[in-house]
């Protein structure tokens, strides 16, 4: 598995779990429930959704064991000024990507999670492209990344960081690549 991202810019910060962030779990885990639960930004991904606090720490307490595991590496990105996580990335490990889906080749795969506080701001439109660079150059060889369809604000974002539409991947998301 690849070293945790880590990127900053004038106002933003991509970072792993970090010691200061198991001291604030509580509120972490209050900043991950708002973007998680947020209906603007499940709307494409509703299966991802959580329900209540409590749900979230479980979720988090995984994401601590995988991350340390080399199975997946959940990054925060945290507004700088408030300290406050107004989004995640998520890069998941073939290993764990043969888990969940049934494709001939598996590579790593990102996902993006941004509250739609924070959207319509470009944020992700930024920051992806330096995360997939610095990843590219982390030795990491290929990225994939399955969106639904009618996401046209994510494919936009896939394609100013490089990714092209690969195939279809079901009824509903296309697998777009990057690599």
């Amino acid at each position: 598995m690849s070293h945790p991202i880590y990127f900053e810019n004038s106002r933003y910060l991509i970072h792993g779990f970090r010691p200061i962030d198991l001291e604030r779990f509580a509120d972490l885990t209050a900043e991950v429930f708002r973007i998680l639960s947020d209906e603007r930004t499940l709307r494409y991904i509703p299966f991802k959704r959580m329900g209540s606090l409590k749900e979230t720490e479980a979720f988090l307490r995984e994401m601590v064991i995988s991350f340390h595991t080399g199975k997946n590496l959940l990054h925060f990105i945290t507004d700088k000024a408030t300290g406050t996580v107004v989004g995640m990335i998520d890069l998941i490990s073939p290993a764990l990507a043969r888990e969940h889906y049934r494709i001939n080749d598996y590579p790593f795969f990102v996902e993006f999670y941004l509250g739609s506080f924070a959207s319509g701001c470009y944020l992700m439109t930024e920051l992806l492209p330096a995360v997939v660079e610095q990843l590219l150059e982390g030795g990491i060889g290929r990225i994939g990344a399955v969106v639904n369809r009618r996401n046209i604000a994510a494919k936009k974002v896939l394609k100013k960081a490089r990714f092209k539409k690969k195939h279809v991947f079901d009824l509903e998301q296309d697998f777009y690549e990057v690599g």
